[in-house]
């Protein structure tokens, strides 16, 4: 992902930054959660200005950015490494996922 274009490069309240390359981008919006096409800036919101920021139960690298838009919620989901994180995925969701809140608004 060095040269890749990237889609997004947000930063968040915890005070790192996230990226997503638009290649991955696309993969995510054709393959793994079709519902955000057209939703970019609701995820670049949500890890910017996300309502809760939870880490995963599984896996304590993963962390979860929740956002309300409408009646549903916008899960970003990051993978941490070091002074960056790297979007996994961003799906909307009914509620907001299990995992130690670690940041509320």
């Amino acid at each position: 992902m060095r040269n890749a274009p990237l889609a997004m490069d947000v930063k968040t309240p915890l005070g790192f930054r996230v990226v997503c390359s638009e290649e991955y981008w696309q993969r995510i919006i054709t393959i793994k959660h079709p519902p955000m096409k057209g939703r970019k800036r609701d995820v670049e919101e949500a890890l910017a200005d996300p309502d809760e920021i939870r880490r995963s139960a599984g896996d304590p690298e993963v962390i979860l950015f929740h956002r309300r838009v409408l009646a549903r919620w916008v899960c970003a989901v990051v993978k941490c490494s070091q002074e960056i994180g790297h979007l996994i995925t961003a799906y909307p969701a009914d509620k907001v996922k299990q995992g130690e809140r670690i940041w509320r608004k």
